[in-house]
């Protein structure tokens, strides 16, 4: 068995390990980035069918002061679009413009809920508040991308001055890490209404981060060629540096007391140090303590039992469509990043505990009675509706369109459904109900111009990405986190008991999404350069 030797392995090629392996290339480590699909950048990622370009994971990026001022330090040009949101309810659609546009979304909520105006009036004052966090969370560029020695008037202009709102706002918004479907109870009355601003967001999102959303909406930009133009930047920058990279390598076995990682190919790795940039459950699983003195085996298992005991985080089912329309027809209901609800009802429980009372006696629910539950579930959802042909005009052919429409979704349902042996008739009925839903309301041109279709199932998701659940943002929240999610904390988050390893990603800090994958994938290498 052959061995190979590098300073530093990366195992994960998405944001996270990218992120991570430019900046050891760049400080001159002998750095090999380990990724088991043939491309990188896992959920950042875009793809080619029929000439169609569609976005595989996330549909836009945030950059929270994170994204731009990497590509600046990295001398990274990349071309970027806003990416400006629309939000529908019915027949009402509101395209979102800039701060002015949030008394529109309260005339929004009024007309659909004219008996609860002064409750809308107290929810837009708490969105407004968190706006103002949020302008001071991210309203500088990250001094981690930042070499601050070179830099003194950053310290001096930037950072001296906004620290001390910095730590003043972090100990605000902990009072609001409650979920926001609890929140809500306490300012909103009618159920419905509580639904229609929180149902598409992941199941006991905490407050701060959930009602941050408009703040979110009006930051969105999208590269030129997609999301994963920024993925290929970052492997073009690695290359550029020296650093190595191997696709469809999946690794097996972890050997912390020989510093050794093995594939899938029987091909060891020796390591001085490793950055685990994928899924914690895989890591754990995989990793050998035998000749590790026993203080260390006791921290790595209890680790070990801590992560294996949570779960993945909510799910996504999305819909692709190759459509013979011209962009400009989408663009006339709304912008290319769209949320719309087509039922002013809500869910109610149809996606929590109706759901999980089918799951609990899946066995004996026939297919009739899982359908109907389909049905509700699809006419009262809230879709995340993207058309990237609105956004960068290359990104179909001529006079057509292609378009992506996502709801969330429950990573259990699809596995009992795979395991009872009617998957692809699952998702061609689900297909089916998002499509009348979506052509019977909104978007109406889709009938009798669809050219081709396709899903990807959080099952996909799951085996695609190594991701456990299928979960996009990592962890599911709950009261007890496996990782930490406090900002001030953000720094130790890439810790593991397990020697010379440290982890970045989604997984490592919660919620996790682009920008703190970005950030722990930097944090990881500073702490290597540093050592």
């Amino acid at each position: 068995m052959s061995v190979q030797e590098f300073d530093t392995i990366v195992v994960g090629g998405g944001v996270a390990g990218l992120t991570a392996t430019v900046y050891l290339a760049r400080a001159g480590k002998k750095v090999l980035l380990l990724e088991k699909n043939g491309e990188c950048g896992g959920l950042v990622n875009t793809f080619n069918r029929d000439g169609f370009y569609f976005d595989a994971g996330v549909r836009a990026l945030l950059d929270a002061g994170i994204i731009h001022t990497m590509l600046k330090d990295l001398k990274i040009k990349l071309d970027v679009v806003k990416s400006p949101v629309s939000v529908g309810i019915e027949s009402e659609i509101l395209n979102i413009r800039d701060i002015e546009s949030l008394a529109e979304y309260s005339d929004l909520l009024k007309k659909f809920y004219p008996g609860s105006k002064s409750e809308i009036d107290e929810v837009v004052r708490i969105i407004r508040k968190i706006m103002k966090h949020m302008d001071v969370l991210y309203g500088i560029e990250n001094p981690i991308f930042k070499d601050l020695k070179r830099d003194p008037g950053f310290v001096l202009m930037k950072i001296l001055p906004w620290f001390p709102r910095f730590l003043l706002t972090v100990r605000k918004i902990s009072r609001m890490i409650v979920p926001v479907e609890e929140y809500l109870k306490s300012v909103v009355s009618d159920a419905s209404l509580r639904d229609i601003i929180s149902q598409h967001f992941f199941k006991n999102t905490p407050s701060f981060f959930a009602l941050s959303y408009f703040s979110l909406y009006l930051d969105y930009f999208y590269p030129v060629g997609g999301v994963g133009s920024l993925a290929e930047a970052l492997r073009h920058k690695i290359l550029d540096f020296g650093g190595e990279i191997r696709n469809e390598k999946t690794i097996i076995g972890l050997f912390p007391a020989d510093n050794l990682v093995v594939d899938d190919q029987n091909t060891s790795y020796k390591y001085n140090k490793l950055i685990w940039a994928a899924d914690l459950k895989r890591l754990y699983t995989m990793t050998k303590t035998d000749n590790l003195p026993s203080a260390v085996r006791i921290e790595i298992e209890e680790t070990k039992a801590k992560i294996l005991s949570n779960r993945g985080g909510d799910s996504v089912f999305s819909l692709f469509l190759e459509v013979n329309e011209p962009p400009a027809s989408f663009g006339k209901i709304a912008h290319g990043h769209f949320f719309y609800t087509p039922s002013r009802q809500g869910m109610g429980e149809t996606h929590r505990q109706e759901l999980d009372e089918l799951l609990a006696r899946f066995s004996e629910a026939g297919k009739e009675e899982i359908l109907s539950w389909l049905d509700r579930f699809t006419r009262l959802n809230t879709y995340e509706i993207s058309i990237p042909a609105l956004k960068d005009p290359e990104m179909a052919p001529p006079g057509k369109t292609g378009v992506i429409i996502s709801l969330l979704a429950e990573y259990d349902l699809f596995k009992k459904v795979e395991e009872t042996g009617w998957l692809d008739e699952f998702t061609r009925e689900l297909e089916d109900r998002m499509l009348k839903v979506i052509s019977g309301s909104v978007y109406p041109i889709l009938k009798d111009k669809i050219i081709a279709r396709f899903s990807f199932t959080p099952l996909s998701i799951a085996r695609r990405v190594d991701s456990s659940e299928g979960g996009l943002t990592g962890w599911a929240f709950r009261e007890q986190m496996p990782v930490i999610n406090k900002i001030q904390k953000a720094n130790r988050a890439v810790l593991t008991p397990i020697p010379s390893v440290y982890q970045a990603g989604q997984w490592t800090y919660s919620p996790g999404g682009v920008p703190m994958s970005i950030l722990t994938g930097k944090l990881a290498a500073d702490r290597i350069v540093k050592k």
